[in-house]
C-alpha cells in the first residue's frame, strides 16, 4: 500500500493555475500566468530536497503530463531532478492520448476512482500529483490523498483555477514539515488525519 500526494504550487489566494509561464494555461481568461517564476530557483531546491530527494511515481493529468514530457523527452539524466522524473513510473490520466513519448508512462482510463485506488494498493513508491488541478479536484472529491505538499508563493493573482473548489471533503490536517525560502515562499507539507 502507498500514500498519494499533491505537490502544487499556490498563490496566497489560493490559485494554482499557470505557475510557470505565462502561455502554461490561459482557460478561463487567465492573464497572470509565470507568477512563480521570480521564486523559481530558491523554491525547486527545496522542492528537490523535501518531496522529490525520495523515489516516487507520478500520477499525472493529460495536459500536466504533455507540459511535463515536452520538456523532459528533450533533456538528459544529467541532473537529478530530471534523473528521478524521467526514471519515474508515469500514470497518466486521459481519454485522448494514444501515444505516450515520455518514457515509463501508462495510460490510466475507465473508472478512475477505482484504478487510482487499485494503484494506491501497489507496494510501490509514494504516488504523487503535480500540477494537474482538474485531476487535484477529482482526487479530492473522491478522497483519494493522503498528503498535501504546497508551496504557498506571496503573490495574489486574483480569479484563476483555485486548488481547493467546491469538491473538496471537509478534513482535518496535520502539518509534519514546514520551511521557508528566503524570498518569502513558504512550505507546508501536511498529512490527512486518519
Amino acid at each position: 500500500m502507498r500514500d498519494l500526494a499533491i505537490l502544487t504550487f499556490v498563490t496566497l489566494d489560493g490559485v494554482m493555475q499557470a505557475p510557470g509561464q505565462p502561455e502554461e494555461d490561459v482557460s478561463g481568461g487567465f492573464t497572470q500566468g509565470g507568477w512563480a517564476m521570480p521564486y523559481w530557483d530558491e523554491v525547486m531546491a527545496q522542492v528537490g530536497a523535501e518531496a522529490m530527494a525520495a523515489p516516487y511515481d507520478l500520477l499525472l493529468g493529460r495536459k500536466t503530463y504533455e507540459i511535463f514530457a515536452a520538456h523532459f523527452t528533450t533533456t538528459g539524466d544529467d541532473d537529478a531532478a530530471s534523473r528521478l522524473l524521467n526514471q519515474a513510473t508515469k500514470y497518466v490520466v486521459t481519454n485522448t492520448l494514444t501515444e505516450l513519448r515520455w518514457r515509463n508512462s501508462i495510460a490510466v482510463t475507465g473508472d478512475l476512482a477505482t484504478e487510482i485506488a487499485r494503484l494506491k494498493s501497489q507496494d510501490r513508491p509514494l504516488l504523487q500529483v503535480h500540477g494537474s488541478w482538474q485531476l487535484i479536484q477529482f482526487l479530492l472529491a473522491h478522497d483519494l490523498i493522503d498528503e498535501f505538499r504546497l508551496w504557498t508563493f506571496p503573490v495574489m493573482v486574483g480569479p484563476g483555477k483555485r486548488i481547493f473548489e467546491e469538491r473538496a471533503v471537509a478534513d482535518r490536517l496535520t502539518l509534519v514539515k514546514s520551511g521557508t525560502t528566503e524570498n518569502g515562499v513558504v512550505m507546508g507539507i501536511y498529512r490527512r488525519e486518519k
